[in-house]
């Protein structure tokens, strides 16, 4: 008797517990479905983690995926029937997140993109030319 109370009260726990898990797990793929189907406005942000400097922002509705190479796919719904795509590339220094920020009354087409200047490399390029290559191009005009 005291056996089948046990198994009982485990298989009672088990549900409950897997109930939970199933809930959970259809929110989350009800939302992530929504938002992949364009109807939900969101917010990238990528991050610089060694500089603590926000590099890339994109508000709107987007799809958002990973790929082989280390780079999220986001997809941009601009219009209807239009889109962009854009690449961003992952590294041990750069960390994203999403913000779901549907709440707000905003355009559906409407997309805004932000790179920060500060973050880009400056690149310094020098050009040595040798005398007889400039004597050349001086006496051939």
């Amino acid at each position: 008797m005291k056996r089948i109370f046990y198994i009982i009260c485990t298989m009672a726990l088990m549900m409950g517990v897997l109930t939970s898990c199933t809930e959970a797990g259809k929110v989350s793929h009800n939302v992530s479905k929504e938002a992949d189907n364009f109807n939900v406005t969101r917010k990238l942000t990528v991050i610089n983690a060694r500089t603590d400097r926000v590099i890339y922002e994109l508000i709107g509705t987007f799809s958002l995926g990973n790929n082989s190479a280390n780079e999220l796919e986001v997809i941009c719904e601009t219009g209807e029937g239009e889109y962009k795509k854009h690449f961003v590339y992952l590294n041990a220094w750069t960390i994203y997140f999403v913000e779901d920020l549907s709440g707000a009354d905003v355009n559906p087409y409407r997309y805004e993109v932000t790179i920060l200047p500060e973050a880009l490399p400056v690149v310094d390029v020098e050009v040595e030319t040798n005398e007889a290559e400039k004597n050349k191009n001086d006496t051939s005009h």
